[in-house]
């Protein structure tokens, strides 16, 4: 119990060290964009702490995957400079228990990752958004480009929306039949989620039947969509990469603004995510049977890092394609973590053969 309990901690406490050096790096570089202009709002250092806050869960999203191969490369090979490996193995121990010990830190590690890219960063990133724009001296605040998305079979242009995408201002809606004919607009001020559904106020409504056009208006009416307010922030946003419910929302009718198959890679992509983690830790796990005497360790160490970095670029360029639609997004997803853990287990099963 002692052993697995140091072979946790040696990993764990290098994986934490590297995840903070990352994120204190990348957070350093991001402030020295916003800092200015956060101070010379007025907001002083709280503001800044504010911005730094919120932007954590992005900032680990992006890390985590680098940390855990930093870690256990460092961790990996402390154990092995120290002769730990070869007294272990010695007693009994297996390099494949070994790794098993380093396990729960890299499933931590797995199951904070998916927190902050399916529940925080999502939640933060409009809380952000809403607040830089709040924040921004009125005579350097621009007008929000409007944006054109499908809900369900409608096509939907709105000129902004709410914080916490429970409201769409300026709205026009085209409904078109099932030959792609256009039958019906329906303009409205506003669109307002009650958490059940969606309400049109103050609409006009033009019906068009050949060269005819008939318009009425009303007070309020329903609006049928599948469109939810997460949908709204993710479309009114920055780009953000979306959710696995908002994911598949958008392949079930709802809100998108972006090709089928980009909705679809993201929602193998939510669940694959994690398990790069994985794969980083298969991928330091033969430092742990070098021989650093031999220089087999530095081969080893330098392979290991290269590997990753390769990994990292070749799981990007894949998405990158499921996205675009010349991949499959089931392909484009899990091929490259499949590939790689299969070649970090070929050899760490190499060396301890």
């Amino acid at each position: 119990m002692k052993l697995q309990l140091y072979v946790l901690r040696t990993v764990a406490t290098r994986i934490l060290g590297a995840a903070l050096i990352l994120m204190s790096i990348l957070q350093i570089l991001d402030l020295l964009d916003v800092t200015t202009d956060i101070l010379d709002r007025g907001l002083g250092m709280a503001g800044v702490a504010y911005y730094a806050a919120l932007r954590l869960p992005r900032l680990f999203e992006q890390v985590a995957p680098i940390a855990v191969l930093a870690g256990g490369l460092f961790a990996f090979s402390q154990l092995a400079r120290e002769s730990a490996v070869v007294a272990m193995r010695a007693s009994g121990i297996s390099g494949y228990r070994i790794v098993g010990m380093a396990m729960p830190a890299v499933i931590a590690v797995m199951l904070l990752d998916a927190l902050c890219g399916q529940v925080l960063a999502p939640r933060s990133d409009p809380t952000l958004a809403d607040w830089w724009r709040n924040t921004t001296p009125v005579a350097e605040r621009k007008a929000p480009s409007p944006r054109t998305f499908r809900a369900g079979s409608d096509l939907v242009i709105g000129a902004d929306a709410s914080a916490d995408g429970r409201e769409i201002t300026s709205l026009t809606i085209f409904r078109r039949n099932a030959k792609g004919i256009l039958v019906e607009k329906v303009e409205a001020s506003k669109a307002l989620y009650d958490g059940r559904r969606w309400t049109l106020q103050s609409p006009k409504t033009t019906r068009f039947a050949g060269d005819l056009a008939q318009t009425s208006t009303a007070a309020s009416i329903n609006w049928p969509t599948a469109l939810r307010p997460q949908d709204v922030q993710g479309l009114f946003g920055d780009d953000s990469a979306p959710t696995a419910a908002t994911a598949r929302r958008a392949l079930e009718n709802g809100g998108s603004d972006r090709p089928e198959s980009f909705y679809a890679t993201h929602f193998q992509s939510a669940f694959a995510s994690p398990f790069v983690s994985l794969v980083m830790l298969l991928l330091s796990a033969p430092v742990a049977l070098a021989n650093f005497r031999s220089g087999q360790g530095a081969v080893l160490l330098t392979a290991g890092l290269g590997a990753g970095l390769l990994f990292l670029v070749a799981n990007g360029m894949l998405t990158a394609l499921g996205e675009s639609g010349a991949l499959s997004p089931l392909l484009a997803v899990w091929a490259a973590p499949a590939i790689f853990g299969a070649l970090a287990a070929r050899t760490f099963l190499a060396l301890e053969g």
